[in-house]
């Protein structure tokens, strides 16, 4: 990780000096260009350089460095989960067969993990075992209280039956109670009757008094039995029947009750020991279903080839942004997850693959034609055409430098070379327009003048402004339409003063140019100062693009409040301070009358300059500069 972090801030401190020297190099070819524009003598027009209009091949292209892949290639992944360590490498360049071992990494965490893991699973199966006897067990519980349960109403409902039937208990006490009344009706009659004979007999002296007391005392108790016998009846009819009659229905009812308690419990238990059972084998087979996963993990931890190839580490073979600073591949490494860790080409078809200035998005599109030369194969050339353009800026190039927009973009090429090889280094020329017999002249002889590009034809010590129609250009060149011809002198060095007092005075006159964004202001100002609250305005409603081209300073980034990050802004206007004002002003003036194309031309002219032109130009003195 230190030899990451060092690499990184190292590749972010060359970034700075490149960014920085750049920066340098632009202010010093625009204060020399400021510095030279107002020399009046006769010496110096006379002494014009130029460049007289030719004709023939023009070619316009946009070249890129890029690099050459496999057209088709298989991407060997670490599938691991986590991170890992790579324990044995198949070494880089290696041709390896079908089935060939490329890396083993390191399974010792996945080995333990497998023996707890099978622990658990044993644990998981007696579970679910001891969830399914206990499943039986309840139902088998359920069924025996609920055979029970309706049992005990089968009792209830024929003790009912019992009691109400015609021929049922209710009747026989009915008809027992009855029975007795007549009985003992019938005894106390004949009691009754012995004891009238007893009293005749016991007044005439043949019974003692104890004998008829006796024969009293059984009638009298013949008597209270019919009492009994009746009242026994009543009881019966009135109480003991409605009584007997309701708790035999509470207690079929009860019953009932009980049944469906018991049903419902039943099932409660069945469910909630099923949903036991389920849960315990829901369990029992995601630990199963873990062994599993940690042994097919294990078997990943040993990657083999799944065809015959070239091994190219995916270190060696990713370009560009934050992904190039990682260290090569190497045993001991850590990996993780889903990491691109070997590249293996399956076809001899090759790709360039580049990344494409957004200002060169307008000229490059698909299906274009491209000639690629490769470093390592000197004097071929390879035939190309654009596959694919990315629809977005390349998001690692913007993090690494905010202020560069790149596209990526794929050139196929056609037919197979062996020796190109996934990871060499190539520059791609893209062909937008080629012309086998064409006017053209050096891009910086044409300026916008009153927003129409013009060139300067010299005329002995004087020169004649010449409008003229411009097609593409390949950053050297300008092709010509019409306006000049073969051999017309050209300026070299163009009047910028001449230019930029012709556009102050259209300027002027035709209400463009800066006059008119000024006089905008100057009235959305106005307007919200009276209305008094802050009127909401699109953007690009109001504020219109000058017709003239010309811009002022502060739309250069970096300069007095233009455009670029805080910190370059910073040290540009750091480098304006210690200007004159008579410098500043000329710069001000220079810029004013540079059309977006121009600036942008300049920016690219210098970001194509080698290190050693940038630094040679960075070590002149600052005079010269």
């Amino acid at each position: 990780m230190s030899g990451n972090k060092t690499k990184i801030v190292s590749f972010n401190n060359k970034l700075f000096r490149v960014t920085t020297i750049v920066i340098l190099i632009i202010l010093s070819v625009i204060v020399a260009a400021s510095l030279g524009l107002f020399t009046t003598s006769d010496e110096s027009e006379s002494n014009h350089a130029v460049y007289e209009v030719k004709e023939g091949p023009l070619t316009i292209s946009v070249t890129e460095s890029g690099t050459i892949k496999a057209l088709e290639q298989i991407i060997i992944k670490c599938e691991v989960e986590g991170k890992t360590s790579i324990l044995w490498l198949e070494k880089e360049g290696n041709r390896v067969k079908k089935g060939d071992l490329l890396v083993t990494l390191d399974a010792s965490e996945l080995d333990d993990a497998k023996i707890d893991q099978e622990i658990k699973v044993q644990n998981a199966n007696a579970a679910f075992i001891g969830a399914r006897e206990n499943l039986a067990v309840v139902e088998n519980q359920a069924q025996s209280e609920i055979e029970k349960a309706q049992l005990t109403l089968d009792f209830a409902e024929l003790d009912q039956r019992k009691y109400l039937d015609p021929n049922g208990d209710y009747h026989s006490e009915w008809e027992t109670a009855k029975a007795q009344i007549e009985l003992t009706q019938e005894e106390l009659t004949r009691a009754q009757e012995k004891l009238r004979w007893s009293k005749k007999l016991y007044d005439e002296k043949y019974i003692s008094e104890m004998e008829w007391k006796a024969d009293e005392l059984a009638a009298s108790k013949k008597n209270t039995d019919l009492y009994l016998a009746r009242n026994k009846l009543q009881l019966l009819e009135t109480f003991t029947h409605e009584r007997q009659v309701k708790q035999l229905e509470s207690n079929v009812k009860q019953a009932q009750m009980a049944l469906e308690r018991t049903n419902s419990k039943a099932s409660a238990d069945v469910a909630q020991a099923e949903a036991t059972l389920i849960a315990k084998e829901s369990e029992y087979k995601r630990e199963q279903d873990k062994l599993k996963k940690n042994e097919e993990q294990k078997e990943k931890t040993e990657i083999y080839s799944p065809a015959d190839g070239l091994v190219i580490y995916a270190t060696s073979a990713q370009r560009g942004g934050f992904r190039s600073s990682r260290e090569p591949m190497d045993i001991g490494q850590e990996v993780q997850e889903r990491q691109e860790l070997i590249y293996l080409p399956t076809a001899a078809s090759a790709k360039a693959e580049v990344n494409i200035h957004e200002t060169h998005l307008k000229k490059v599109r698909l299906g274009l034609p491209a000639k690629v030369t490769v470093d390592a194969i000197p004097g071929k050339v390879f035939f190309g055409t654009v596959a694919s353009i990315a629809p977005l800026p390349d998001a690692q190039s913007m993090w690494m430098n905010p202020d560069l927009k790149v596209y990526n973009a794929e050139v196929y090429l056609a037919g197979s070379d062996e020796n190109l090889r996934t990871g060499m280094s190539c520059k791609v020329e893209i062909i937008i327009e080629q012309y086998e017999n064409a006017l053209y002249v050096p891009v910086q002889t044409v300026l916008r003048v009153g927003g129409e590009p013009t060139a300067f034809v010299a005329k002995g010590k004087n020169y004649e402004a010449r409008k003229v129609e411009i097609g593409m250009d390949n950053n050297t060149m300008v092709r010509i339409i019409s306006g000049l011809k073969v051999g017309d002198p050209v300026l070299l060095t163009p009047p910028l003063k001449s230019a930029a007092l012709e556009e102050d005075s259209e300027s002027m006159d035709g209400d463009e140019g800066s006059g008119l964004v000024n006089r905008k202001i100057d009235e959305r100002l106005r307007n919200v100062n009276e209305s008094g609250y802050e009127e909401q305005i699109a953007p690009g409603n109001d504020i219109e693009r000058p017709q003239n081209g010309r811009v002022g300073l502060d739309e250069m980034p970096g300069i007095e409040g233009g455009g670029g990050s805080r910190g370059e802004q910073g040290q540009r206007n750091g480098r304006y301070e210690n200007m004159s004002d008579q410098e500043r002003e000329k710069m001000r003036e220079r810029l004013r009358n540079m059309s977006p194309e121009e600036r942008e031309k300049m920016r690219e002219r210098f970001r194509n300059m080698s290190d050693e032109e940038k630094e040679k130009m960075r070590q002149q003195p600052t005079e010269s500069r």
